[in-house]
């Protein structure tokens, strides 16, 4: 790793540095760096007084917002819509798509809820959500591909990573499939994004959604959906905000009434967003690019990498998160005997992680240490 990890936490993660903690869930609610509270903080303050507040800085902010989350996934700008959470950028790809009687929506079985409840509400439309069964709990990739020859299948929504095994789709492959086919492809990058780098075009992503709150040490209430550009104009907002219009630029002309987007990903934008908090996500956006996105996506790895090597090591354990590096990210999920018993003991002893469908997660980011993910393998062994 090129950069310094203690440097790192001692400059924007100091809790880290005097070991007030070992926290390691990140795939639930990353920190938030020193320079992204200052920011929110110097943002609210000039709120709190809004003569201080200019337009240029409210929607420059926002803006740069927009610059940066496509830097991060090789996007345009044009193509990033500011969203408060992953679930509302998926609803964006439910409604605006041309989905109707007959239509099948492919993904695969136990997908976190955002990424299903938005399209089992379009079975009034006569759209069918299907959900291709696991293989030995993992996503099932090639019954997919397999499904994809059918002709009522217009759409595949899918997490990158899995929640709760730390499977990673291979993104390129299904989504070049979809492409040469037609079928839309919806991504979650929830669990994914900032433990991994992501370019959309040669994946062929259509709709991308992602929050800010996990992985990219972001504020709550910050995310975004990319909507690829030749689809922008194409597809109708399901929600309609007086910001989505071209007319918006003008406040000195709102009762003109012009009904006309933008031609770009911000007509799917409907509410007035928390600005403080996309400030905050921009500093925060701004030290992984400093930090360099590989980077962290290999010392994550490297301490993923841990874990893995020490469940080979040991009996009465299970590694649910697959053994092939290519097929993990950040999160490693680790089957004890007694899962409850084990989660409670890193409680005990401070490390934070999660407990989710039966298996101990661990998901540690670029400020962790080695030393860190040894500890909590110690006490995860403890008998």
């Amino acid at each position: 790793m090129s950069y310094d990890v203690w440097e790192l936490r001692s400059k924007e993660f100091p809790w880290a540095a005097r070991g007030d903690a070992i926290y390691l869930n990140n795939a639930s609610t990353g920190p938030l760096p020193v320079r992204t509270v200052e920011a929110q903080s110097s943002f609210t303050a000039l709120r709190a007084e809004p003569f201080r507040m200019s337009d240029e800085l409210q929607f420059g902010t926002i803006a740069r917002s927009r610059a940066l989350l496509a830097g991060l996934i090789g996007a345009s700008p044009d193509e990033i819509a500011l969203m408060v959470n992953t679930t509302y950028g998926i609803n964006v790809a439910a409604r605006a798509l041309p989905l109707g009687e007959g239509d099948t929506v492919l993904t695969f079985d136990r997908e976190f809820p955002a990424n299903i409840y938005p399209w089992m509400a379009l079975a009034p439309l006569g759209v069918t959500l299907e959900r291709i069964p696991c293989r030995d709990g993992l996503a099932d990739e090639e019954a997919l591909l397999l499904a994809l020859d059918r002709p009522d299948v217009r759409a595949v929504t899918v997490s990158w990573v899995s929640f709760a095994t730390g499977y990673r789709v291979d993104l390129g492959r299904i989504g070049r499939a979809c492409r040469d086919r037609g079928i839309y492809f919806i991504v979650d990058a929830m669990q994914g994004l900032g433990a991994l780098t992501l370019d959309v075009r040669e994946c062929f992503v259509d709709v991308l959604a992602c929050g800010g709150q996990k992985w990219l040490l972001s504020p709550w209430g910050t995310g975004f959906v990319y909507v690829r550009s030749e689809l922008v104009t194409a597809l109708e907002p399901s929600s309609v905000g007086w910001l989505a219009m071209r007319g918006s630029e003008d406040f000195t002309r709102l009762v003109d009434y012009d009904f006309t987007y933008w031609d770009d990903a911000r007509r799917f934008e409907v509410i007035t967003l928390p600005f403080q908090d996309f400030a905050g996500l921009n500093a925060s956006l701004e030290l992984l690019v400093e930090l360099g996105p590989r980077r962290v996506e290999a010392y994550v790895a490297s301490l993923v990498n841990m874990a893995v090597a020490w469940t080979r090591e040991r009996t009465g354990v299970r590694l649910v998160t697959p053994m092939d590096p290519q097929r993990r990210a950040g999160i490693v999920a680790i089957a004890p005997a007694d899962p409850p018993k084990a989660s409670a003991r890193l409680k005990q002893f401070g490390i934070s992680h999660s407990l989710r469908e039966g298996a101990i997660r661990l998901s540690p980011h670029c400020y962790n240490t080695e030393a860190e993910m040894e500890r909590a393998l110690e006490v995860l062994g403890a008998e």
